[in-house]
Parts: C-alpha cells; structure tokens; sequence
C-alpha cells in the first residue's frame, strides 16, 4: 500500500474517531451550552460538501470518513438545535 493512502486512511480515521468522544458526551449528558451553533452548522455543511465530492470522484475513504462524521456532527447539530430553540427552565 503507497504511504499516501496509509497517511490518508489514518487521517480519515483520527478525525473521524475525534467526534466520539463529543458525540458520546452530548447523548450522554444532554448539555449543549458550550457547544458553538455556528462552528457545528459550518462544519456539518462542510462535511457534507466532502462527502459530495467524495462521491463525485469516487475516493472511498473521503466517502466513508465524511458520512461517519456528517452523522456524529449532525446529532451534536440537532441536540444543540433543539436547545437553543426549547432552552432550559433555569435560564
């Protein structure tokens, strides 16, 4: 295997697997405070638009790394969503 496509399949991996953890926290705990509307609808967006282009040249690891992290974002996207537009009792 050409060390372009280990250094490319262990970036997929690593920024993929990165969302985890928040994704975890955010199920796990409900809390979304901390967490930037904007930052999370931008990269969702771009995410998206890797994922695109990842279909359009046929590139396998852009495929699969983008979808699994446009659905981690995308969870940690709507859950701040829902708080934003429904916020808690205590303010």
């Amino acid at each position: 295997m050409p060390l372009a496509e280990i250094i490319g399949g262990a970036a997929a991996f690593l920024t993929t697997a990165s969302f985890l953890p928040q994704a975890a926290k955010v199920v796990r705990t409900r809390e979304t405070h901390a967490i930037s509307l904007t930052m999370y609808a931008m990269f969702t967006a771009g995410v998206l638009c890797w994922g695109i282009y990842g279909v359009m040249t046929m590139q396998w690891s852009i495929i699969i790394a983008n979808v699994i992290t446009f659905v981690l974002a995308s969870i940690i996207l709507a859950m701040k969503v829902l708080r934003v537009l429904k916020p808690s009792p205590e303010g």
